[in-house]
């Protein structure tokens, strides 16, 4: 029997018992505020428990499809059928000004090697080299107007990712999990698919920066285990058990003497999701339970190394979205040159290269739409810059930061537009000129942040993704 108390005649509550069965019937719908209010205290699940958005979101997750390099927009999405016209001239007769940006070795225009065609029923320019890109390409909001601040690698890596051409700042993926939290328990908040090709730059277009440490991003490989060591110790996993709650211990103990450290609540919590994921994590990255059609649809069965490589990546971000992980990141596999930087060797370069993404690209729309999780995810492919529109040599491209593609699905996006332009060349932005900083604030409206007031105090002021910059795109919205 347990107490219970009952109003007393002189008005005083005093103990009565009741009954187990009472207790239960009082209190089942109490336990669940038990166990949401323990969740509730903890940053990497406030996204469920507390942190409202802004306004309404249209998307929950994002995938974010990194073509490292700088694909050319004028052999993929962005069609100038004047370089036909004016193939092998000087640039400096027909475009005028033109300004070297890597190197400073400058050829003639250079007209695609590759034909393009109207695709669905918005009529979508696409080139051959993406003819499953196409069959989808009536759910694509294609951005032609992108421009960077940057140039050169390294820092146009930074850039996209954060915001800032300079080392150190906090990456995109840990913008949103800082601002937004998880709805995964047992999964980073933050995974970054690794094909084989971490971008110049290296782990600093991941990392949080200034943040805590939870929101940097978590690297995978796509193939199994994914992660180092992810497989539970046997036979007495109670070990890593007690292994844990010393460790605790010991970061409690130093919190009680020295208060509350960031760096330290994060440790705790990084160790606590460490042991979690070695139980998620090889569920994961155990892909039997999927079907042969959809290991067929996203190229797992090709016989292009490269392109198993990447539909794995793919495959794998769908079951991330479907376990709540908030923002995912995919980088190319190697083997196919020099990443989408095809100095010289366009022809062969951008054939690898589409060759390995064009179908799981697809692959992944398809499966989102058909799960219904298209409409909750948004898909964003992009590179960190474009290409020129004439030769480097006699078969390449040089970097162009002045204009170039990128585009969005899903998530809120309006289906089959094209927005902005570049002059007749694809040379620069002429129309509706968009730059990164207005990609973010547009990524981030869709989750439903104002990125005006996503901030966090660093160094005598409120930082945030876009800085100081940055509009919504808000004609690319559906």
């Amino acid at each position: 029997m347990l107490n219970k108390t009952k109003l007393h005649h002189c008005g005083r509550y005093q103990s009565a018992p009741f009954t187990r069965r009472e207790m239960l019937s009082r209190c089942a719908m109490g336990f669940g505020g038990v166990a949401l209010a323990a969740l509730g205290s903890r940053p990497e699940y406030g996204a469920l428990f507390g942190a409202e958005t802004h306004h309404p979101a249209r998307a929950d997750h994002v995938i974010f499809l990194y073509m490292d390099g700088g694909p050319s927009q004028v052999d993929t999405f962005d069609y100038k059928p004047v370089l036909e016209k004016f193939n092998g001239k000087s640039p400096y007769e027909v475009i005028g000004r033109v300004e070297p940006t890597q190197f400073a070795s400058i050829g003639g225009i250079l007209a695609s090697p590759w034909k393009f065609q109207k695709y669905g029923q918005s009529g979508q320019w696409v080139s051959e080299l993406f003819p499953h890109v196409a069959e989808v390409v009536d759910e694509l909001a294609i951005i032609k107007s992108m421009t960077s601040n940057f140039s050169e690698h390294t820092n146009a890596n930074y850039f996209l990712h954060t915001g800032s051409g300079l080392q150190g700042r906090p990456s995109m993926g840990a913008w949103f999990t800082y601002g937004l939290g998880s709805e995964c328990q047992d999964l980073p908040g933050f995974v970054v698919l690794n094909g084989g090709l971490i971008p110049p730059g290296g782990l600093d277009n991941f990392n949080s920066g200034f943040l805590p440490a939870t929101f940097q991003g978590s690297v995978f490989k796509p193939d199994r285990p994914g992660v180092a060591n992810a497989q539970p110790l046997e036979p007495k996993p109670s070990l890593q058990q007690k292994k844990l709650a010393l460790l605790r211990n010991i970061d409690e103990q130093f919190a009680e003497r020295v208060g509350k450290i960031d760096s330290v609540e994060s440790a705790i919590a990084n160790y606590e999701l460490a042991y979690r994921m070695q139980s998620t994590v090889p569920e994961l990255m155990d892909l039997n339970s999927e079907s042969p059609a959809t290991k067929a649809a996203y190229g797992l069965e090709s016989d292009y190394p490269q392109t198993r490589i990447f539909g794995t990546e793919c495959l794998l971000a769908r079951r991330l979205v479907e376990r709540g992980v908030r923002f995912i990141e995919l980088t190319c596999p190697g083997g196919n040159g020099d990443r989408w930087d095809q100095h010289a060797g366009l022809r062969d370069g951008h054939n690898k290269n589409c060759k390995t993404v064009d179908q799981p690209i697809a692959a992944l729309i398809r499966d989102l739409k058909q799960r219904s999780l298209l409409d909750r995810t948004l898909i964003v492919w992009a590179g960190e810059f474009g290409r020129t529109p004439f030769a480097q040599g006699s078969d390449g491209r040089d970097h162009n930061p002045f204009g170039f593609t990128i585009w969005m699905a899903g998530g809120g996006v309006r289906r089959g537009v094209s927005y902005g332009a570049t002059d007749e060349f694809g040379y620069r932005a002429v129309e509706n000129r968009t730059t990164i900083h207005d990609l973010h604030a547009t990524m981030l409206h869709l989750l439903g942040i104002d990125h005006k007031r996503l901030t966090y105090r660093y160094s005598g002021r409120d930082m945030r993704l876009t800085d100081v910059h940055g509009e919504v795109i808000h004609d690319v919205l559906a």
